[in-house]
């Protein structure tokens, strides 16, 4: 008998946080899909991208590496407001997808 194992899957099993496994795939794919959507404009949102469209603005990788970065912290930041971002609300739902996706790129 074969056994077939999605990309899904193999993601899940390679990133390991405990955010992807709490949040599930589709979490990380709706998360990447709203980074592509509402961040790309400033911030590179995809792991190995080496600079963001715009040069002040961090890669999410470089987000995701830093030290301590937790879903906690992440939460507070895009809570609050930034001279140099735009005030992007985000419902609870597509907040929590978008840390998933943030922190699988570590």
């Amino acid at each position: 008998m074969k056994r077939t194992i999605t990309w899904a899957a193999l993601f899940v099993l390679a990133a390991g946080t405990e955010t992807v496994c709490a949040q599930g795939v589709g979490g990380l794919l709706k998360g990447g899909e709203i980074a592509q959507r509402i961040c790309a404009e400033c911030h590179a949102v995809h792991k190995g991208q080496r600079q963001s469209p715009n040069a002040q603005a961090p890669t999410f990788e470089t987000v995701a590496s830093t030290p301590g970065m937790t879903t906690i912290a992440l939460t507070a930041v895009l809570r609050t407001s930034h001279r140099a971002m735009p005030n992007i609300i985000l419902d609870p739902d597509d907040q929590k997808d978008i840390i998933a996706y943030i922190l699988s790129l570590k």
